[in-house]
C-alpha cells in the first residue's frame, strides 16, 4: 500500500482542460479606402541666403538676433577691421607718393617741350621724359587702384544685409575667427513663400509640375491656402529615400515662416485627394504577429460549425487611417476575431461574446448564434463589417 500510495503521488497530472473563451467577431466585407493623400510640410520662403563676410577676420560683434526682421543695408556683424584700416592707410599713402612723381614728371614734360620747340634738345631727349610722365601717370594709377582694393576691404568688414528679410538662422558668434565667405547668419527674403513636403517613393509619379495643392495651417484649420508645386526633387534623399516638394503658397496673408501646414495634392483622387477604391480593412486589433513560426501577420478565422478558430495567414497592403488593408488572405463574409488574439491557440473552442450592456430588446438565441456563426453585436457588428 506504501508503494501504491507513492508511485500515484509521482505520477504525472493531467493536463487542466483549456479555457472556452468569449470572443468578438466581425464580418469581412468590401468598403472604400478612405485615406488621403495628405502630406505634412512646413513653410519656408522662396529665397534663404546664407550670408559670410567677403574677408577673413575675427568677429567683434553681432548686431542682430535670431527671429528679427531686417532691412536691406543694415549691418548684421562686424570683423575687427584694424589690419584692413592699416592696409587703406599704407595705400593712401602710395597714392600720395604716386601723385607727386606724377607731377614732378609732368612738370619736367611741359618745360623740355618749350625748349624742344626751341630746338635746344633732341627729338629723343624729349622722348625720354614723355616716357617718364606716362610711368609716373601709371603708378599713380595703380596706387589708386590699391587704394580702391584696400577701402573695400575695409568696408567688407561690415555684413549687411542684401534685402528686407529675417533671420532664421546664426552660425556664428563673436569672439569667432572665420574665413571669407564662412555662413554667418541665414536670411530668408521677404516675398514668396513656400509650402515644402516630402514625398515617398511609390507616390513620387502622381507629382508633377504645375499641379495645384491645397495647403491648411495646422495651427488654423479653417484657412485653406491654394497653391501649384514648382519644384520636385530629381533624386531621393540618402537618408530617408523620399523626395522633397515645393508648392508655391498663393495670396496675401500667408502662414508665418516654419509653420507646420497639411498639404494635399490635387488631381490623385476624390475631394482633398481621397482615393476611391473598395478594399477589406480589419482593425489592427485584429492582426496577430507571429514572433518567430513564420507565419507572418495573421488573422482568426472563426468556424461556426465547430465553433473554434484557425489561423489564416494574411498580407497588409497598406493602412487606412487606423485600419490596416489586407492585400490577400481573406474573402468577403469571413468571420474574424476582432480583439484578443494573442491568447487563442488553434482549433480552440471558443464562445461569441454577448455585451450584457445592450439595449434591452429580444434575448439574443444563443443556439443560432452558435451554429450560423453572426456576431451577436447588433450595428457594432455591423459597423465594424463595413470598416
Amino acid at each position: 500500500m506504501a508503494a501504491a500510495a507513492l508511485l500515484s503521488a509521482c505520477s504525472k497530472k493531467d493536463a487542466a482542460p483549456e479555457p472556452v473563451r468569449a470572443v468578438k467577431l466581425l464580418t469581412v466585407g468590401e468598403a472604400q479606402l478612405e485615406s488621403t493623400r495628405e502630406y505634412a510640410g512646413d513653410v519656408r520662403a522662396r529665397v534663404e541666403s546664407r550670408l559670410g563676410f567677403r574677408v577673413a577676420g575675427k568677429i567683434t560683434r553681432r548686431e542682430v538676433e535670431l527671429g528679427q526682421h531686417v532691412k536691406a543695408g543694415q549691418v548684421l556683424a562686424r570683423l575687427d577691421a584694424r589690419d584692413y584700416q592699416l592696409g587703406a592707410e599704407a595705400a593712401r599713402a602710395q597714392v600720395s607718393s604716386a601723385t607727386t612723381q606724377r607731377d614732378l614728371a609732368q612738370a619736367n614734360a611741359q618745360r623740355f617741350r618749350a625748349l624742344r620747340a626751341q630746338n635746344f634738345i633732341s627729338a629723343a631727349e624729349m622722348e625720354r621724359y614723355e616716357a617718364s610722365l606716362k610711368a609716373a601717370q601709371a603708378t599713380l594709377d595703380q596706387a589708386k587702384a590699391q587704394l580702391s582694393t584696400q577701402s573695400n576691404q575695409e568696408n567688407y568688414t561690415l555684413l549687411l544685409a542684401d534685402v528686407d528679410g529675417v533671420i532664421t538662422g546664426v552660425d556664428a558668434e563673436p569672439g569667432q575667427v572665420v574665413a571669407a565667405g564662412t555662413p554667418v547668419v541665414r536670411i530668408a527674403q521677404d516675398g514668396a513663400r513656400d509650402a515644402v513636403f516630402a514625398v515617398p517613393e511609390d507616390r513620387r509619379s502622381s507629382i508633377r509640375m504645375g499641379q495645384g495643392v491645397k495647403v491648411q495651417p495646422w495651427s488654423d484649420a479653417s484657412q485653406t491656402i491654394a497653391g501649384q508645386i514648382r519644384e520636385v526633387a530629381a533624386s531621393a534623399d540618402a537618408a530617408t529615400r523620399t523626395y522633397q516638394v515645393k508648392a508655391a503658397l498663393q495670396g496675401g496673408q500667408l502662414p508665418a515662416l516654419g509653420s507646420t501646414v497639411h498639404v494635399w495634392p490635387e488631381g490623385t483622387g476624390a475631394a482633398n485627394g481621397a482615393v476611391e477604391a473598395s478594399v477589406i480593412k480589419l482593425p489592427t486589433t485584429a492582426l496577430r504577429q507571429d514572433g518567430g513560426g513564420g507565419q507572418g501577420t495573421a488573422v482568426w478565422v472563426y468556424d461556426p460549425a465547430t465553433s473554434t478558430v484557425r489561423l489564416q495567414p494574411v498580407q497588409i497592403a497598406t493602412a487606412d487611417g487606423n485600419e490596416a488593408v489586407i492585400a490577400s488572405g481573406l474573402k468577403p463574409g469571413m468571420q474574424v476575431v476582432a480583439t484578443g488574439v494573442h491568447v487563442l491557440n488553434p482549433g480552440q473552442k471558443v464562445t461569441i461574446y454577448r455585451d450584457k450592456y445592450a439595449k434591452a430588446g429580444k434575448e439574443p438565441d444563443a443556439s443560432a448564434s452558435e451554429a450560423d456563426g453572426r456576431p451577436q453585436q447588433g450595428a457594432t457588428g455591423a459597423a465594424e463589417a463595413g470598416k
